[in-house]
């Protein structure tokens, strides 16, 4: 019961996620954005859901028809039960002395579903970017999974729980910054966001991997993509600020939220080298720095 309602407010979340980012964005630009549906356009992600979920699905011929149906919904529920290892008010839903890994390993697991997403329409556009994509989310991984082994040692444990207790006297942010910032770049990379989105790169993939899906495929793509930016979002908050327990966190998990959207109104698209020279020449070498210096952190001061 607990995870049908948490998965039913995380939807919901989601969907005014969307507004929000499309306001932001909007007034960035110095435009108003959606304010048509509902007060202040509130309403407008459920008008955007039932016009999509209504809309024919055209296929080709060439499609591998019961894939291009699957994929979409199989990328939506890797987000989905991730829902359960995140801990709130230090009681998970999923109980397992290795939620961080598990977490890891089911966020690895979308980059097989955008491979497929890809590459089961049949289409040049949507096989570029899809390749494009996974190389992208694989580079950014190791960093990814370098971090987490950080946290992991400085809190001597795997559980989300026990990394939040580690943190009652000082969060893991103080002192770890320059990681928090590889971390929040990678975060922004691992869900093909601005300005890493070359699985989508409208100027020369037209819309990348998703071409050649419309109407609730369409739909479901990006809800999968939304809430894995809230999840991370949730994950980092927990990683480097406590438990989402009070005012304080829920604050900072608001901030993270808002800065993946106002990120995309700021800066321009990366060229694609740069992205990789930033992951393998500049974050790794970091982050393999940092995880040793990490064990003699602990092994000396905790």
């Amino acid at each position: 019961m607990n995870f049908i309602i948490s998965t039913i407010s995380i939807l919901i979340s989601v969907a005014f996620y969307t507004i929000l980012e499309r306001k932001i964005l909007g007034y960035i630009q110095i435009r108003k954005g959606p304010n048509k549906v509902g007060l202040m356009g509130i309403l407008q992600p459920f008008a955007d859901a039932i016009k999509l979920f209504n809309k024919n699905l055209i296929t080709a011929e060439n499609m591998n028809f019961s894939m291009v149906y699957m994929t979409p919904a199989f990328s939506l529920m890797i987000s989905i039960i991730m829902i359960p290892i995140i801990s709130f008010n230090n009681y998970p839903m999923f109980d397992n002395k290795h939620t961080i890994l598990l977490f890891f390993i089911l966020s690895t697991m979308s980059v097989y579903f955008i491979l497929m997403i890809g590459w089961t329409a049949n289409s040049k556009y949507c096989h570029l970017g899809s390749i494009r994509s996974v190389a992208q989310m694989i580079s950014y991984e190791v960093s990814f999974f370098l971090i987490i082994l950080f946290i992991a040692i400085m809190s001597n444990s795997y559980l989300l729980t026990q990394i939040s207790e580690s943190q009652i006297l000082l969060y893991f942010f103080w002192g770890n910054m320059i990681l928090f910032m590889i971390w929040t770049t990678s975060c922004l990379a691992e869900t093909n966001r601005s300005p890493f989105d070359f699985a989508e790169g409208e100027s020369e993939l037209v819309s990348g991997f998703n071409v050649e899906y419309m109407g609730g495929w369409f739909a479901l793509i990006f809800l999968a993509e939304y809430m894995s930016m809230l999840i991370l979002s949730l994950m980092s908050t927990i990683m480097f600020f406590k438990q989402l327990n009070n005012l304080n966190s829920m604050m900072i998990l608001i901030m993270f939220s808002l800065l993946l959207i106002w990120v995309r109104g700021t800066l321009p698209r990366f060229r694609y080298d740069m992205l990789m020279k930033l992951s393998w020449k500049i974050f790794l070498p970091m982050s393999l720095f940092m995880v040793p210096l990490s064990m003699f952190m602990s092994f000396y001061f905790i």
